[in-house]
């Protein structure tokens, strides 16, 4: 199997929003530097997130009729190093991407995991590390000391690392609405710059 070096997973609606700003900032990076990535924009593939009978139906056969989990799931079991862009809505990932991570992590052996009495393992440790770009309205501090600090605390250290995902990086551009031109600039700029180390 091919190895794609990086996956960048981008969940927003808007093309016009500085989630997408962040996307072509990570993706300018990633040429620049050579390296091989694909994007998976959740949106703009008109990806279902939720379950139908059917595919609810073949959740514990490590099946699906939907053939973008299908091939979402080829596309993790091939990387090294996952990008996720998204926004922080009320606290949390949106739906959008929570429903990636319902449909597309399959139980079964070789697929994303595998469950037993002890707990769930992991078996996407061909990924060596994600980041976890995302935006807020809200001050970063609000996040981190005030509302449980859960993408760091649940999405990160609880969710990837059940998947096999051992080490995730968080960083979010908070205080967005309120933010001038020039500090989210500088904020692109830094993402055209930055050092992604998978």
């Amino acid at each position: 199997m091919s190895v794609n070096n990086i996956l960048i997973i981008y969940c927003h609606p808007y093309t016009g929003s500085f989630n997408h700003a962040e996307l072509e900032a990570v993706i300018h990076n990633l040429q620049q530097h050579h390296q091989n990535f694909t994007v998976i924009d959740l949106y703009a593939d008109g990806f279902t997130p939720f379950y139908d009978q059917e595919e609810l139906r073949l959740f514990h056969t490590g099946q699906t009729h939907d053939p973008l989990v299908t091939k979402y799931l080829h596309l993790l079991q091939a990387t090294q190093g996952i990008i996720f862009i998204s926004p922080i809505w009320w606290n949390s990932i949106p739906g959008m991407l929570k429903g990636f991570i319902d449909k597309v992590m399959k139980e079964g052996p070789g697929l994303s995991h595998t469950v037993s009495q002890t707990g769930i393992h992991g078996e996407l440790t061909n990924i060596k590390k994600a980041y976890v770009l995302t935006t807020s309205t809200s001050p970063t501090l609000y996040f981190r000391c005030l509302m449980g600090n859960g993408i760091q605390k649940i999405f990160i250290r609880k969710t990837l690392r059940q998947l096999g995902i051992k080490h995730g990086q968080w960083q979010n551009f908070g205080g967005i609405s309120s933010s001038t031109n020039s500090k989210r600039q500088n904020y692109l700029e830094h993402l055209s710059q930055q050092n992604f180390n998978f």
